[in-house]
């Protein structure tokens, strides 16, 4: 439970940088009084419940997610520290995917697979509103998906992508990705 409660933690730090730029204790009992929140303790929640094998439980913290805010998160579903949904109503995220640390992700996004493959996310990706990620898609550490843009691609690090379907509109230096870390 210590891993979880970190995890935890760190999600709800990086949500309070992104929406109130501090990572305070204010700004994290700011960020626990907004949608979006409750969704990504019950999915930590229920992570934790699958590590452990307790499948009634994660199926019940997958079901309060689904039922109390209106998002669908996959039991096999993994992201790293500071995942953060801005606001969760209309999220949907495969069971399959995997996502790297610093995950950002918007309202009615779907992460979603086909013919059994499903999307890989970099470390520092952000998935605006929307969006459509689907497929054996890999976005690279860095990358912004425009808001309701259809990724069919794989987008390389650093990128922003945009459109239906999506296609790179800008790749910032891998140096300056991270030197903005």
């Amino acid at each position: 439970m210590i891993r979880t409660t970190r995890l935890i933690l760190s999600d709800l730090r990086a949500k309070a940088e992104w929406c109130y730029e501090t990572r305070g204790w204010k700004g994290i009992i700011k960020v626990l009084l907004t949608d979006g929140t409750p969704a990504m303790i019950w999915y930590r929640l229920m992570q934790w419940a699958r590590r452990w094998r307790l499948a009634p439980l994660e199926m019940l913290f997958n079901r309060m997610n689904t039922m109390c805010c209106g998002c669908i998160i996959g039991r096999g579903a993994e992201f790293g520290a500071e995942f953060v949904l801005i606001h969760s109503l209309g999220v949907v995220i495969n069971g399959n995917v995997r996502g790297g640390a610093g995950v950002k992700i918007e309202h009615q996004v779907t992460i979603g697979a086909e013919k059994r493959q499903s999307p890989v996310l970099g470390d520092n990706v952000f998935v605006g509103a929307g969006a459509k990620i689907v497929g054996a898609v890999r976005l690279g550490d860095g990358v912004k998906i425009g808001a309701n843009a259809v990724v069919l691609t794989d987008i390389p690090a650093g990128a922003t992508a945009v459109g239906i379907p999506a296609k790179v509109v800008r790749i910032v230096e891998p140096n300056a990705i991270e030197m903005r870390q």
